[in-house]
């Protein structure tokens, strides 16, 4: 459900934030103020390309500042062919995600109304451990998974490949390096025992036939799902729905499109069905908006939406709006145990609790950055997490 019209709105300034979390992880920040001086705010983080992210807003500013917050849309148009990739997409869509948290705003009310009303109370959260887990040995994960079950997550997720790259898969250090991932995803499940789900991300590490001997070391273990095992670009898609059915024989669900940007980029995985699970992200995808209509894509076809969130606090509650308002969403991913930040940096969040997480009745998405707290964590560079296939 499209918001109506607001001619009001009129886009005064708009700035960007990138705040050091750790060694590994920055948060990058979008600002949109209204000529009215409200503020909404957004989220783009990308680790590795802040100044990228800067300098294309910095390009796309001339196109906002001084617009109507509703005409500026055209020039935030999400999609996968877009020359600037992932970071014109990360922006525009962080812009997005600020303007419904203005528009919100403006009119006194929480997002999830602004974008067609509740139609559930909570979601189910997933706890991803991989950016907390700085012990990558088999007891470090599992130590990792029993401390998110103690905080009330029923379903864990790692990215346990660490140094698979597809391109050096013959090679004997990589078959070590897939050993010790399976070894953790199996010290996991000794730990947290049957009940718990455990979900595998790969990253797009592998190809189809080591992908499809990874699933059958891991299906006696008990997944979830499994997630991103190989390219999801259009010579990969028929690999890529071979696995799928490899997996639901195997009681798996195949999970993936975490970064595909725009809602047409979502249609080669639900029709025909490649996927069981698409992972919409809602600071790469176009926004909270584009998230809702993916949701909707998806629902139409029988696969399941469950939105990609591994940063940053923003993000998360952008999402939960989103998650509240879609037609049908199954879980969302919470990073867990990254960094204290995630709540000194913006006030009005509340953890999730049990599993689940909440929106209230704040206007927007009921969060603001705290100055004081970004500029005593400035932006520092960090290993560009794509390029390392780290996620």
């Amino acid at each position: 459900m499209k918001p109506p019209a607001d001619t009001t709105l009129r886009i005064a300034a708009v700035d960007f934030r990138a705040v050091h979390v750790n060694a590994r992880t920055n948060w990058s920040f979008v600002r949109v103020r209204s000529d009215a001086g409200i503020v909404g705010v957004g989220e783009a983080s990308l680790n590795g390309y802040e100044p990228l992210l800067a300098a294309y807003l910095d390009l796309l500013r001339p196109r906002l500042v001084g617009a109507v917050a509703d005409d500026a849309l055209p020039a935030l148009a999400t999609f996968a062919h877009a020359p600037a990739g992932l970071v014109a997409n990360a922006i525009r869509s962080a812009v997005r995600q600020a303007l419904v948290d203005l528009r919100a705003r403006a009119a006194g009310v929480p997002a999830w109304q602004l974008l067609g009303g509740k139609r559930r109370d909570r979601v189910a959260v997933y706890a991803n451990v991989n950016r907390a887990t700085r012990d990558r040995s088999p007891a470090g994960c599992a130590a990792s998974a029993v401390a998110a079950v103690a905080s009330g997550y029923r379903a864990v997720k790692i990215a346990p490949f660490d140094g698979v790259l597809p391109e050096a898969l013959a090679q004997a250090p990589t078959r070590r390096a897939i050993d010790a991932g399976v070894d953790r995803v199996r010290a996991m499940r000794d730990a947290v025992g049957p009940d718990v789900h455990l979900m595998v991300d790969c990253h797009w590490r592998f190809d189809e036939a080591t992908a499809l001997a990874v699933l059958d070391r891991l299906a006696p273990i008990g997944i979830r799902w499994f997630e991103c095992p190989v390219s999801e670009q259009p010579h990969a898609h028929a690999a890529l729905g071979r696995l799928r059915d490899a997996a639901q024989a195997r009681g798996i669900a195949l999970a993936a499109c975490e970064l595909q940007a725009g809602v047409d980029a979502f249609r080669p995985f639900v029709a025909p069905r490649r996927v069981d699970v698409v992972m919409p992200d809602v600071k790469y995808c176009g926004g909270p908006l584009a998230l809702l209509a993916i949701a909707r894509l998806a629902h139409a076809h029988g696969v399941a939406c469950s939105p990609h969130n591994p940063t940053g606090p923003v993000c998360t509650m952008a999402s939960v709006h989103a998650c509240l308002a879609a037609e049908d969403v199954a879980t969302l991913e919470l990073q867990l145990g990254e960094s204290p930040l995630a709540r000194e940096l913006v006030r009005g969040v509340e953890p999730a609790v049990a599993g689940y997480a909440y929106a209230g009745a704040a206007p927007g998405w009921g969060v603001d950055l705290d100055d004081a707290v970004m500029d005593a964590h400035p932006y520092q560079p960090v290993p560009p997490g794509l390029d390392e296939q780290l996620g």
